[in-house]
């Protein structure tokens, strides 16, 4: 049953981007899309780099940020803390990117940085929730099996907390995907390259295509996150 859900959810993404791509081909021409085709190929590999380092930063500080406040020692300092996490979303992305050019210089490295702040949060707080929703007879049964705080963590509460901190990880990502256009305007290669110049120019083909491709990374990354999950967490819909 679970592997059919999955198949018919699959195919239906499919489906959904194939349909997507047909309107793009009938909507500007397979010309318009056979010369931009380099653009797209270079621009798709340098907008996922900036996602992929800048995710996997966000990940190894908010996974285990997350881990550490939803200890009960910690609990009580947890929604402070949290807000030190909120930096990057409490700020204009623009502003974040401004501040991240300023310290650091243009290029990858401020847009990578200033993604990581976007994306950080939503790791973080559904990693605690995750954790802190753990119910206690399940605590309370791995002490009583005798194991240690850290073998409880491994084999009782993150694969019980997985499901939430999945969607975590799927919305930092969608954040992330979204935002990195904008890394353009501080000279890091992006699909804002056809976005913000189709729009400078009024060249609707451009800013249609890049935006598009934007939208299509971000439903591809989230397809594969939604079957990640569906393999880690095989008894639970995420």
């Amino acid at each position: 049953m679970q592997n059919s859900t999955l198949w018919k959810r699959t195919i239906m993404a499919l489906l959904l981007i194939a349909v997507v791509v047909g309107l793009l081909v009938a909507g500007l021409g397979a010309d318009t899309l056979k010369s931009r085709q380099v653009d797209l190929v270079y621009l798709g590999k340098q907008h996922l780099l900036l996602v992929f380092w800048s995710m996997l930063f966000a990940l190894l500080v908010g996974i285990p940020s997350g881990i550490i406040l939803s200890r009960p020692a910690a609990r009580r300092w947890a929604e402070y803390v949290m807000q030190i996490f909120n930096i990057g979303n409490t700020l204009p992305p623009l502003a974040v990117l401004a501040l991240a050019m300023v310290v650091i210089g243009i290029g990858d490295r401020p847009a990578i940085v200033a993604l990581f702040l976007a994306s950080l949060l939503p790791i973080v707080r559904n990693t605690y929730a995750g954790l802190s929703g753990v119910p206690p007879s399940m605590i309370e049964a791995a002490n009583g099996l005798g194991m240690t705080k850290m073998q409880r963590l491994r084999q009782v509460e993150l694969p019980n907390a997985m499901p939430v901190i999945l969607s975590g990880v799927r919305i930092a990502t969608a954040i992330n995907v979204g935002t990195a256009p904008l890394a353009f305007l501080i000279g890091a290669s992006s699909y804002g390259e056809l976005i913000f110049p189709g729009i400078y120019l009024n060249d609707f083909p451009t800013l249609i295509l890049g935006a598009v491709a934007t939208a299509l990374f971000a439903l591809i990354l989230d397809m594969l996150l939604a079957g990640l999950g569906r393999l880690l967490s095989p008894h639970t819909a995420v």
